[in-house]
């Protein structure tokens, strides 16, 4: 499992022009799902998420996470982290994990944050979405987990 980070001040997604989800403050995850993930790999991605000090303190130091700020999170499948463009000039996606494997694990990303606390907001698996990213710093993690 890959997800890239970012932390918003806002962001939004939408799939023919109408907004299927929205957030202010907090975090922006895309959210790639490899062959191999699992329910646990997911749940410790959730976890790590739910758990990081990304947002400053009266003292401007990284020390207080969603739930202390009121954040929120926008959710974005994104099969095209796991693109090898290595060979070539079009990148291969057999990396990524099929609809049939991501999308169970895509919908327990979205339940396993809930279950923290964590407001969700989602795109929609597998549509052609434009996302609206309003990176707040810059700040951006890759996460990575391996099965």
């Amino acid at each position: 499992m890959r997800v890239v980070l970012q932390r918003v001040s806002r962001a939004s997604v939408s799939i023919d022009g109408r907004i299927t989800g929205a957030i202010g403050r907090g975090f922006c995850l895309l959210v790639g799902l490899t062959h191999g993930d699992s329910v646990a790999t997911v749940d410790w991605m959730a976890e790590k998420v739910a758990g990081l000090r990304l947002f400053p303190d009266a003292e401007g130091k990284m020390n207080l996470g969603l739930g202390e700020i009121g954040g929120a999170v926008l959710l974005i499948s994104q099969f095209t982290l796991y693109g090898d463009a290595a060979k070539g000039r079009r990148p291969s996606f057999i990396d990524a994990a099929p609809p049939e494997v991501a999308v169970p694990l895509y919908d327990r990303m979205v339940s396993a944050l809930r279950q923290r606390g964590v407001e969700v907001a989602t795109g929609e698996f597998g549509a052609d979405m434009q996302v609206e990213i309003h990176n707040d710093g810059p700040v951006t993690l890759i996460l990575e987990r391996n099965a």
